[in-house]
């Protein structure tokens, strides 16, 4: 194959912005986006609440300044100031470029763009489209970048960065369709391929694909990844399913109830009350479940969310995909009865180590959006900042790829290495006396994540989960691929994302361990204080000998020094 200027891999918001910024870097450019799924069904299209940016057409007042403040602040101070100043500075030209291209952002009376408060956030800021935000900005990208010509390569599956020395040569991956291997020579290559939290399975609000491939790919082939133990568990997911309920639920006014009838979030945030931070209510309705304050239910405990006193006008007008989702997924509906909801794992602030361009360390591999960790999350993210994340570092990623592009020579990616590929795959068919199903190590490794790395996190329950992924990754060599055939080989496919889980799920659990404090997302009953001292420093993930080596690096400071995080 010829060798294309930028493959990309991945078909989500970062994927496709990256595209298309590099088309209008440079028309002339030769560039690929491979997708597992076709881009318009990517998990971008589930993201409901909106993107944040300092418009000020709801609060007259708002700034970029608060909007830094605010997310600096939300990370509990781990996040690299210079990179937050990029992504809140940028935000309100990304909103106004995407209104021009034709998003159909809601509106206020003044037909300016619509916003609304959302968690940990001094103003209202989040832009929205109703509740399908992600899904109407994906597909404003996606024809974008169809008009400018940018191929895709829809259902590929990628398997291995081919690396030369400290050079990457390009991508090998598997055609489902065909089931053949292909080599993807390329000056550079973009991964924007979401994040991991899927690995929680069975209590994740994640879409089936989101695997961590893309971090898991370049985790073996030497990059380091950053902050893995940092999960981000949305306060709000369906009671049976984990699927989300927005944000911008309670940010429309929406109240969290317990069994007692009471709106507990005053115990815990009582200025923010609902609109506390993400890790702060997630916290909250878990420590009430914990303490005998829930409902129960045949799928677990759980908590309401009442919407009934908004009444059915906003819920049809603004929360229509939510009203939809709690109707065909538990039964009920909103504008009548409270939402059963429990915390759900969600996001991953953790990813590949980039700088504020996308580049990693090794020449010609950039990643961007929830795959990668730049890191303006720290150690917890704002809602509505994850679509902003990855409009503008997709869009930055894709315009520094253009234009260092012509500073790498394409070289062959060896024949050698396909077949070896290819010789993988096949091997897991192969017939042997003790074999395991993919699907229960799925399920095994979903319920020890969410026992003993979940939540709350303590160091006897880490140890167990460490344990008990070590004891997965053993079995998984026993596993067997029943599908024998080449065209979409499911069964295949879902063993190499479990492969890819697997290797995440150590560093996750390996940095949790060793991080002896609370801080963000990660809390830890044993250490429940944030210890500046000794933990404001980023953890460092690199793949040595099949296992995770951790070291550290420093977070970039300069606006804001460390002070206590209250809301």
């Amino acid at each position: 194959m010829k060798p294309f200027d930028i493959v990309i891999v991945g078909g989500g918001g970062a994927g496709l912005y990256a595209a298309m910024e590099a088309m209008k870097t440079n028309p002339g450019l030769n560039i690929a986006v491979l997708s597992k799924i076709y881009p318009n069904r990517s998990h971008t299209s589930a993201a409901q609440g909106g993107a944040n940016a300092a418009l000020a057409n709801k609060a007259k007042d708002d700034t970029v300044e608060m909007h830094i403040f605010d997310t600096i602040k939300g990370s509990d101070y781990l996040a690299d100031q210079d990179a937050v100043e990029v992504l809140c500075s940028e935000a309100p030209k990304i909103i106004r470029e995407l209104d021009n291209m034709g998003t159909p952002w809601s509106r206020m009376d003044d037909k300016t763009i619509a916003q609304r408060p959302f968690g940990g956030a001094g103003r209202p800021r989040c832009c929205y489209c109703a509740d399908k935000t992600g899904h109407t900005i994906l597909q404003t990208l996606y024809e974008q970048c169809l008009r400018k010509g940018v191929f895709f390569f829809n259902e590929y599956f990628a398997l291995e960065l081919s690396v030369d020395g400290s050079r990457s040569r390009g991508l090998i991956a598997m055609n489902i369709k065909t089931g053949k291997v292909e080599a993807f020579p390329a000056k550079t290559v973009i991964f924007a391929t979401g994040g991991y939290a899927k690995m929680y399975w069975n209590r994740s609000s994640n879409a089936a694909g989101n695997t961590g491939d893309g971090q898991a790919i370049a985790y073996r082939a030497g990059i380091p990844l950053k902050d893995m133990e940092f999960v981000q568990f949305h306060p709000t997911g369906l009671r049976k399913s984990g699927l989300l309920v927005t944000e911008g639920a309670r940010g429309e006014g929406g109240y969290l109830v317990n069994a007692e009838g009471e709106r507990f979030m005053k115990r815990y945030a009582p200025e923010k009350m609902e609109l506390g931070p993400r890790d702060l209510v997630s916290r909250s309705l878990e420590t009430e479940i914990l303490e005998g304050r829930g409902f129960d239910s045949p799928a677990g405990k759980y908590l309401h969310l009442d919407l009934r006193h908004l009444g059915a006008d906003i819920i049809k007008s603004r929360l229509p995909q939510i009203r939809e989702m709690c109707m065909y997924f538990e039964g009920v509906d909103p504008i009548d009865e409270p939402v059963p909801v429990r915390p759900t794992a969600h996001y991953s602030m953790g990813g590949i180590d980039t700088d504020n361009f996308g580049r990693t360390i090794i020449e010609g591999v950039y990643a961007a959006g929830e795959c990668g960790c730049v890191s303006v999350h720290g150690a917890n993210r704002l809602g509505g900042n994850s679509l902003l994340d990855i409009l503008v570092f997709g869009r930055i990623t894709g315009r520094a790829a253009a234009e260092e592009a012509s500073q790498f020579n394409p070289s062959a990616i060896p024949a050698s290495e396909v077949d070896e590929k290819e010789h993988e795959l096949r091997s897991f068919m192969q017939p042997r006396g003790h074999y395991e199903r993919y699907g229960t190590l799925r399920e095994d490794l979903g319920h020890t994540l969410g026992a003993n790395v979940g939540i709350f996190r303590e160091a006897s329950k880490i140890k167990q989960g460490i344990a008990d992924v070590e004891s997965l990754r053993e079995r998984f060599g026993h596993v067997r691929v029943f599908d024998t055939g080449d065209v979409y080989n499911t069964n295949l496919l879902q063993v190499l994302e479990l492969k890819n889980m697997l290797d995440l799920a150590e560093t996750v659990a390996e940095g949790a361990l060793v991080r002896e404090e609370s801080r963000g997302s990660h809390t830890r009953t044993d250490f429940p204080t944030r210890d500046d001292e000794k933990w404001h420093k980023h953890t460092i993930y690199t793949y040595d000998g099949g296992r995770p080596k951790l070291t550290y690096k420093p977070v970039t400071m300069g606006r804001y020094e460390l002070q206590e995080r209250t809301y």
